[in-house]
């Protein structure tokens, strides 16, 4: 797979922000934090999320809403 084709799996922060209704900010101090796995991009080490990455914390984040947990 080319560099190039990988890249387009990735998202940016303000479409993680968007995916999780949330803030930019909040995605970047999840990122941060290290709750949310972010790969440095480019010359200005722009962030980018993994699609599968941003899915398996979407769920995690679901099940503690549904079951209470923190």
């Amino acid at each position: 797979m080319l560099r190039y084709e990988k890249m387009a799996d990735m998202l940016t922060t303000g479409e993680v922000a968007y995916l999780l209704d949330v803030h930019a900010s909040t995605v970047r101090r999840w990122s941060n934090r290290g709750l949310l796995k972010a790969y440095r991009v480019g010359p200005r080490g722009e962030r980018r999320f993994r699609r599968d990455d941003i899915a398996v914390f979407f769920l995690e984040r679901a099940v503690r809403r549904y079951t209470g947990q923190k």
